[in-house]
C-alpha cells in the first residue's frame, strides 16, 4: 500500500481541516449566486396563487386534504383547492386538459400520460 503523504501530489499543508475550510469558503461564495438564480423575475412569490389539486377519496389523499383544511398552504402564499374526482381516468383527463394543476395519483398514471395510454400522447411545456 502506498503512503499518500509520499506521493508528489500530496502536500503537507493539505490536511482534512484545510480542505473542509476551503470547501466552506467556496460554498459561502456560491450561495448568493444560487439564490439570485432561483428567483423568477426577481421575486420569490409563487407563480400561481390558487392551485387545483385532484384526488381520489382514499386514505392516502389525507396529505392534500389536510394541507388545505389546516391552512398549511397559506404559509407559502398559495391557496389549495382540493377537487374530489370519481375515477383515475377522470383525474388523468383533467390533468391532460389543464383543468387540474396537480393531482395525487398512482405512480404509473403519469408515465401512461406521457406514453399516450388512454389518449393522445401528452408533451409538457416547461
Amino acid at each position: 500500500m502506498t503512503d499518500l503523504k509520499s506521493t508528489p501530489f500530496a502536500s503537507s499543508s493539505m490536511d482534512r481541516r484545510t480542505v473542509l475550510q476551503a470547501a466552506a469558503v467556496g460554498a459561502v461564495g456560491i450561495t448568493p449566486a444560487l439564490r439570485a438564480a432561483v428567483y423568477a423575475a426577481g421575486s420569490d412569490a409563487p407563480e400561481k396563487t390558487e392551485v387545483k389539486i385532484g384526488f381520489i377519496p382514499l386514505t392516502d389523499c389525507a396529505s392534500v386534504v389536510m394541507a388545505s383544511v389546516l391552512g398549511i398552504d397559506k404559509k407559502y402564499g398559495v391557496k389549495i383547492i382540493p377537487t374530489k374526482e370519481a375515477s383515475w381516468a377522470g383525474v388523468r383527463d383533467k390533468l391532460v386538459t389543464g383543468e387540474l394543476d396537480f393531482a395525487h395519483v398512482l405512480y404509473g398514471l403519469i408515465y401512461g400520460v406521457h406514453l399516450g395510454v388512454g389518449g393522445a400522447k401528452k408533451t409538457w411545456q416547461y
